[in-house]
């Protein structure tokens, strides 16, 4: 897992910076979400579960740090 920075600047917010497993960019992104959420997530439970109210596009970046523009150069339209 390449997880470089986890924080959560102010409440419900976390900002997390990771590198792309499909890029090998790093990248940093803001997500609803709370530190217990991220370490509930990190201890195992499903990002949908950990992550309710988080976008696909946010759980994506979380499982592997794609970012949406490199998931359509990729994948396009999926």
């Amino acid at each position: 897992m390449a997880i470089i920075k986890a924080t959560e600047p102010e409440p419900g917010v976390l900002e997390i910076t990771r590198r792309s497993i499909l890029s090998g960019e790093t990248h940093t992104r803001r997500i609803s979400g709370t530190k217990t959420q991220f370490l509930n997530w990190l201890g195992g439970m499903w990002v949908q579960r950990a992550f309710p109210n988080a976008t696909k596009e946010d759980r994506e970046f979380i499982i592997s740090g794609i970012t949406s523009e490199e998931w359509e150069k990729e994948f396009g339209d999926e």
